[in-house]
């Protein structure tokens, strides 16, 4: 597991208390709980707001109950795997167009096309270079 280093500076904080730009929802979905804080923690820094579930039926349930803007699915997963659960999150109404992105260590092309042919639009692998993430996250939601 590589090391993320968050250097504080100016911007973050100025942008949380703009609300004339609402900040655009990422659902994570990781069952690992450093994961899910260092997320959660590069995607506040970056301007989103973040919603967290630890497993597939959670996701299913955030991702209506919070109209995300964008989710952020790892595969590998509890209860219900990430590939079940993007199959349910786009069977439901108002889920149907929201961006959901891959995330796995896995890196064939089967687990590529699997992911795809659920209905997720972008594929990353771990371990997540953020800077790319963060770039694919704000073309994704338009940012």
């Amino acid at each position: 597991m590589g090391v993320l280093t968050l250097n504080g500076g100016q911007g973050a904080g100025d942008r949380m208390g703009d609300q004339s730009d609402p900040q655009p929802t990422v659902l994570v979905v990781e069952d690992f709980e450093d994961n899910r804080f260092m997320m959660r923690r590069l995607l506040e820094m970056s301007g989103y707001r973040v919603v967290e579930a630890v497993n597939g039926n959670q996701a299913v349930e955030s991702a209506a109950s919070e109209s995300p803007d964008i989710i952020l699915m790892d595969l590998s997963l509890p209860q219900l795997d990430g590939l079940a659960a993007t199959r349910r999150i786009r069977s439901q109404e108002g889920s149907r167009k929201v961006p959901i992105v891959a995330v796995s260590a896995h890196d064939s092309a089967d687990f590529h096309a699997e992911a795809l042919a659920a209905g997720c639009n972008e594929y990353v692998t771990k371990p997540i270079d953020f800077d790319q993430l963060v770039q694919l996250l704000d073309r994704l939601t338009a940012k």
